[in-house]
């Protein structure tokens, strides 16, 4: 008689459909991420074009959303080192992409974690009062223009380079699912996929998986079967 941990479960629970997925916390953390950002860009740019009675507004606004990404994406690395379910890299993957594909979502990590930093660090060497969400926030320095300067270029620099991430990042995920047809692009969706398990045999995540259940007694399939959720 085999007895299934409920590591065991839950793991041929994530594959039964040949198929794995983040788990639904960092799903959606992940997509919080990407709405909070395309609100500051899109906040960013009608700055620029914006009048002076609009122009307050749009800073509140950008402002108060880069307060909320600085702490999502601290929410992000606090689940991602405790609790996350992180599937592996597609077993065909090159050791050198795997890499590549780290480094990339650190640096996601840490451009996110510094541009609100910096843009708060702008507005404090200005030396004025500002709004922050409903709240005004006081003066805490006199004005500084060349740090002002410089952490409004840190702040622009950084911002063109998370741009160019996250461009990297979504032709990475297009080729995957494009080019490469894995199941990368699809862990992190939001919505599950509606393709049968017919359409992929074996998963690209964890073929081991695949092969180990196509090897298990009848009987011992079934009981994974009535155990699994």
């Amino acid at each position: 008689m085999t007895i299934c941990s409920p590591t065991q479960v839950r793991n041929r629970s994530r594959v039964r459909d040949g198929r794995r997925r983040f788990d639904s916390l960092t799903i959606g953390l992940h997509w919080a991420t990407v709405a909070l950002i395309t609100g500051m860009f899109a906040s960013a740019w009608l700055l620029l074009a914006s009048d002076r009675e609009h122009a307050a507004i749009l800073l509140n606004v950008h402002r108060s959303l880069g307060v909320v990404t600085w702490a999502v994406a601290i929410a992000r690395l606090a689940w991602r080192f405790s609790f996350a379910y992180l599937p592996p890299f597609p077993e065909t993957m090159p050791r050198a992409q795997q890499r590549f594909a780290k480094a990339s979502e650190y640096g996601l990590y840490a451009l996110l974690l510094l541009q609100p930093l910096t843009g708060l660090a702008q507005s404090l060497a200005r030396g004025r009062s500002f709004m922050l969400f409903e709240w005004q926030v006081p003066k805490v320095m006199a004005g500084n223009k060349a740090l002002t300067l410089l952490f409004h270029q840190i702040h622009t620099v950084s911002a063109w380079l998370l741009l160019g991430l996250i461009g990297l990042h979504v032709l990475a995920a297009l080729f995957h699912r494009l080019v490469l047809k894995d199941e990368v692009l699809q862990s992190m969706l939001p919505w599950r996929s509606t393709h049968a398990a017919a359409d992929a045999p074996s998963s690209t995540f964890a073929p081991e998986d695949a092969a180990a259940r196509s090897h298990t007694p009848p009987s011992q399939a079934a009981m994974v079967e009535t155990v699994t959720p």
